[in-house]
């Protein structure tokens, strides 16, 4: 009979009798190839698994599938669950052309008579897989973020969150180009000619810039483009100015929404560049130069 037997590391637990993966308690949705993945790399912490050996724990020979697809699609979504990256990896270590290596400090429970990882169909997985001790850090881990000095997030949380700040701002520019005339009238009515022209000028030409820029990022958090983080970076001077110049626009809305609330609404979207700044941190590393 088996022994209950698990494996912790950081917040994360990986229960080898229910085959599941807890984090901080709650269960995580691993199941199946993922899961099995994990639990040999836990085994083998600090050591490197080829592909190879990967194949043969993990795919039968008489198995017809794609195994490079089938693994990388496994690692991927293991490292989502995670909140992992390929390029700045604390849990995970890609080793080209050669296979993976479990980094992260494990603590594993005691000795166990035999463990199996269910599969998401109920049945159970080959093999067995058992951590060696031995081979594994026994100190604890506070799994922060390197930077930032807070739990690391799940990543798809982070670029979830950063891909509706830039559809926000997309949808403020499409509809303020698509109105045009009514900024018009509305500046016409409370400023000067010179300050409305100039209202009117710099609406379009921000507007204008803004919309590839927001394309942009949208598609580069989608394909998780990997230098994000950096170039990000490079970029925020240049989208802290232009996120502050329509922090103010929502006092052309006054006669609709009224003083204060164009200005609690000016005064959240002042914080919303620091946001997108954030998010970014969290989903993408600072690169170390070698």
């Amino acid at each position: 009979m088996a022994e209950k037997k698990t494996i912790t590391f950081g917040v994360f637990e990986l229960d080898l009798n229910a085959g599941q993966l807890r984090k901080s308690g709650m269960r995580l949705r691993l199941q199946g190839q993922p899961l099995q993945v994990l639990a040999l790399l836990l085994e083998r912490a600090g050591d490197v698994v080829t592909r190879e050996e990967l194949r043969q724990s993990l795919w039968s020979s008489d198995t017809f599938v794609d195994f490079d697809h089938s693994l990388n699609t496994a690692i991927n979504k293991l490292r989502d669950a995670l909140g992992d990256s390929a390029s700045s990896p604390r849990y995970i270590e890609t080793l080209a052309r050669r296979g993976y290596r479990f980094i992260a400090p494990v603590q594993g429970a005691e000795s166990v008579a035999t463990e199996t990882v269910v599969g998401a169909a109920g049945s159970a997985d080959p093999p067995p897989f058992t951590a060696n001790p031995s081979r594994s850090p026994l100190y604890p881990e506070t799994n922060l973020h390197p930077e930032l000095e807070v739990p690391t997030p799940n990543r798809s949380l982070t670029r979830g969150l950063f891909s509706l700040i830039q559809l926000m701002y997309l949808i403020f520019y499409i509809v303020a180009l698509f109105r045009l005339h009514a900024i018009e009238g509305l500046a016409d009515s409370s400023l000067p000619t010179w300050s409305a022209t100039m209202l009117f000028i710099v609406a379009m030409v921000t507007a204008g810039i803004g919309i590839p820029l927001r394309c942009y990022l949208i598609s580069a958090v989608g394909f998780d483009y990997q230098r994000l983080g950096d170039t990000f970076r490079r970029m925020f001077p240049f989208i802290l100015v232009l996120d502050e110049l329509w922090a103010v626009a929502p006092f052309l809305l006054i006669p609709q929404i009224g003083l204060g609330g164009a200005f609690a609404v000016s005064a959240a979207l002042l914080y919303v560049p620091f946001s997108e700044r954030t998010l970014i941190r969290m989903a993408y590393v600072k690169r170390q130069s070698t």
